[in-house]
């Protein structure tokens, strides 16, 4: 377990745009090993971005993933018979890592398009403060505010 999680914290930042961030997001796109088809989608969604918006795409990449990542987030607690949802800040490793989740998840939803496209829409969607993603951080904060009565019950 120690010697995974090193492995996990030394990821190499990809080749073009020299980020470590970009390389995390294709480590969670990837399936079944199939690294240069993710890196194919990515870098495409990329070149969409840069043509849509006529920004630096790593900029509104990072941009979303910021807009994206929650502050709070609730765990279940059981105290006696009862379970509570109680609201708990998150730390930085896993903001970044349900940033990039919820980002493709909502890649996903979409139909009728290449993965490429309906990715690059949702990060600028994200970059905008809107879309998908941002959605469900909105939701994770509703339900973190609905229950801050119970934040008492923090560990």
């Amino acid at each position: 377990m120690d010697q995974k999680k090193r492995q996990q914290d030394n990821i190499q930042p990809d080749l073009i745009y020299n980020s470590t961030l970009v390389s995390k997001f294709i480590n969670q796109l990837m399936k079944k090993g199939k690294k240069t088809i993710v890196r194919k989608i990515l870098y495409g969604a990329f070149d969409i971005i840069k043509e849509k918006t006529k920004k630096e795409p790593l900029e509104v990449f990072e941009l979303a993933i910021e807009n994206v990542s929650p502050l709070l987030e609730v765990k279940s607690k059981r105290v006696g018979g009862a379970t509570y949802q109680v609201p708990t800040p998150v730390n930085s490793k896993r903001k970044i890592s349900l940033a990039i989740r919820w980002l493709i998840d909502a890649s996903k939803t979409k139909k009728g398009k290449p993965m490429k496209v309906k990715l690059a829409d949702e990060l600028i969607d994200a970059s905008k403060n809107t879309g998908g993603a941002v959605r469900k951080k909105e939701n994770t904060h509703r339900m973190a505010e609905a229950n801050r009565a119970f934040a008492h019950f923090s560990w």
